[in-house]
């Protein structure tokens, strides 16, 4: 009688990959189902999602957090009157109401015409925002201050989309626009923050005269990344007048903490 010593299921191949990316990969069955794991992991996953777009932020506990750091800030809403609305109107979110419209309006009388708004919004997600702004605003402000650049009070929007920068950004006559705004949610990454720049921008400006840094959170763009690729924009836009798609983002890549560099074998 002979022994065989050989295990009773294969290693599979694609388990060693899962260290490289938060994708489901290599989650094994049972039967022609998904193990018991991997089912509760997705659930939990999808409810994180839920979540990050359903839960108001707490523009109240932002705003506290802003003034105590020093950052004069103006409390302002879309012309979406509730969160469902905000959500099956997307048009509605591009636009404040009219008394944001005044606030804004009686604020402006008090400074002269801003270099650069910068507008926090909650977008898709709440978490994001509550996650994130506060930390790049720590970088960013510092930086602009000291190139120089005239920023107004941070504009906090309610149930705010990406072209609210927009309107805000024509109200205040500023050359430039910033949007801090919460990401659609996705299954690995449900606070997800995206800056959004544009140069002279106005009611009507479309999504090719914006540029994009997307995929903020602890697990994609560092904060630092992000602040020096949005300065990059700034400085660029200022220079050539102009952002969106004409504007390429030069910056080199900084590599996170957590990336080893591979080593070549050609080399050493």
């Amino acid at each position: 009688m002979t022994t065989d010593n050989s295990p009773l299921t294969a290693e599979d191949p694609w388990h060693s990959l899962k260290q490289f990316t938060s994708a489901r990969i290599a989650l094994g069955h049972a039967g022609s189902s998904l193990p018991t794991k991997a089912n509760l992991d997705f659930q939990l996953a999808h409810a994180l999602a839920k979540d990050a777009a359903n839960i108001p932020l707490d523009f109240g506990k932002l705003e506290q957090v802003l003034n105590v750091q020093g950052y004069k800030t103006l409390s302002l809403q879309t012309q979406a009157e509730t969160h469902q609305i905000y959500l099956q109107r997307p048009d509605k979110g591009r636009l404040l109401n009219p008394a944001s419209i005044e606030s804004l309006q009686r604020t402006v009388q008090q400074i002269k015409a801003p270099d650069i708004a910068i507008i926090v919004a909650d977008g898709l997600s709440s978490n994001a925002i509550e996650n994130h702004a506060v930390p790049v605003l720590s970088l960013l402000i510092p930086r602009l201050c000291s190139k120089g650049y005239l920023v107004p009070p941070i504009s906090l929007v309610k149930y705010g989309r990406v072209a609210i920068g927009d309107h805000i950004s024509e109200l205040f006559s500023a050359r430039m626009c910033v949007v801090l705004i919460g990401e659609r949610p996705g299954l690995s990454s449900p606070d997800s923050m995206g800056i959004y720049f544009t140069y002279q921008a106005k009611v009507g400006s479309t999504d090719a005269d914006r540029n994009c840094i997307s995929n903020i959170h602890k697990n994609g763009l560092s904060y630092e990344q992000a602040v020096e690729k949005l300065i990059f924009l700034i400085t660029e836009a200022d220079r050539l007048h102009f952002s969106g798609v004409r504007l390429k983002d030069e910056t080199a890549n900084i590599s996170l903490e957590h990336t080893k560099k591979p080593a070549n074998f050609l080399l050493d």
